[in-house]
């Protein structure tokens, strides 16, 4: 059976028999994990291997695990700061603070892959303009320069430790105030505003490599009316076209309220797939996640997908093999010590 376009949630700590039905579906590629799922590292590893044991290929297994308030692993996980304290060292001093982004890239993809967990969508490429409460401490820097450098750092710490980076929220969320899992975002800046600083990160990263993006659930009228997500113009004219990206596009939740603007669960579905997107986001909700895959049915699968996807798989580690990597443990006793100088 092919991977499908879709990526949904599950309910708990443990695979159901619903989830596992679900799962089965042959437009399901993918799940994306969250804090409801996780109790302890040794629950975690059973859920994924409940979540891979139910079908061939393997589904893609995800979650957001930025660092700050965005970590849906706790326990048993090392803390990793906002990424802008990783800024806030750059500006004093540039070589510690491009060598702690590396290394808390580093260990977030080595401790998620030991755990079975293949992507984390990261790093976060936004502006901190000083409007977006919802991207906020999420941000890197005010500045599209600082942004790039310290998230190329980032992405060639997960790809040293064998994962690929996803950058979102393209083309960037930091200028506005609204939160697009509440409000429909209107993002009024012509595009050649938008061009001279947000996009910058974006375009430094599709040149490094970056294996996916995840577009932001906002409108910038003066580009196109449709948001970002749902958008031709900029998922083909701009990420594709003029930014050379050639790797994998994750829509945004689409039971998110900014996705509302392209209409009903499906028509968000068959819009974000239309607009160039890959697979599309259904992370809550049995009912949603069941009317977009009946919605999908009749679609026709990219024949590329499951090529596009297996780029995306982790690295075959174990939790018991990051007590013997150095680079691991360089990266961990870094990653402590910001957590000291905050403390």
């Amino acid at each position: 059976m092919k991977l499908g376009p879709v990526m949904v949630g599950v309910e708990g700590l443990a695979l159901t028999a619903e989830d596992a039905e679900r799962l089965a579906h042959p437009r399901v590629g993918g799940v994306i994990l969250f804090a409801r799922n996780y109790d302890s590292p040794a629950q975690l590893v059973a859920l994924v291997r409940a979540i891979r044991a139910v079908r061939r290929p393997e589904l893609l297994v995800a979650v957001d695990h930025e660092g700050g308030r965005v970590q849906r692993f706790r326990a048993g996980f090392t803390a990793v700061p906002p990424m802008r304290e990783l800024g806030r060292l750059l500006d004093r001093d540039r070589a510690a603070g491009l060598a702690a982004a590396r290394a808390c890239g580093h260990l977030i993809a080595a401790e998620l892959q030991a755990h079975g967990v293949d992507i984390t969508f990261a790093p976060v490429l936004d502006l901190d303009w000083g409007e977006s409460g919802v991207i906020g401490d999420r941000a890197f820097h005010r500045q599209a320069a600082a942004v790039a450098d310290l998230a190329e750092a980032f992405q060639a710490g997960l790809v040293a430790a064998g994962m690929t980076a996803v950058g979102k929220h393209f083309p960037g969320h930091g200028f506005v105030r609204a939160d697009s899992h509440t409000e429909i975002p209107v993002d009024g800046r012509t595009l050649a505003e938008i061009r001279a600083a947000d996009l910058e990160p974006f375009a430094r990263l599709a040149k490094a490599g970056m294996g996916a993006v995840m577009p932001a659930h906002v409108i910038y009228p003066k580009v196109d009316a449709r948001p970002a997500g749902f958008s031709p113009v900029w998922i083909g004219r701009i990420l594709r076209g003029e930014l050379g990206f050639d790797g994998i596009v994750f829509s945004d939740d689409l039971g998110m309220e900014g996705a509302s603007a392209a209409g009903g669960m499906v028509a968000r579905a068959h819009a974000a797939l239309d607009a160039g997107a890959d697979v599309v986001l259904v992370c809550n909700g049995a009912r949603a996640q069941d009317t977009v895959l009946e919605g999908l049915e009749r679609r026709p699968l990219d024949p590329a997908l499951e090529r596009r996807l297996a780029r995306m798989r982790r690295r075959a580690v174990s939790t018991a093999s990051l007590a013997a990597s150095a680079a691991y443990l360089g990266a961990a006793a870094l990653v402590a010590d910001l957590a000291r100088d905050r403390a």
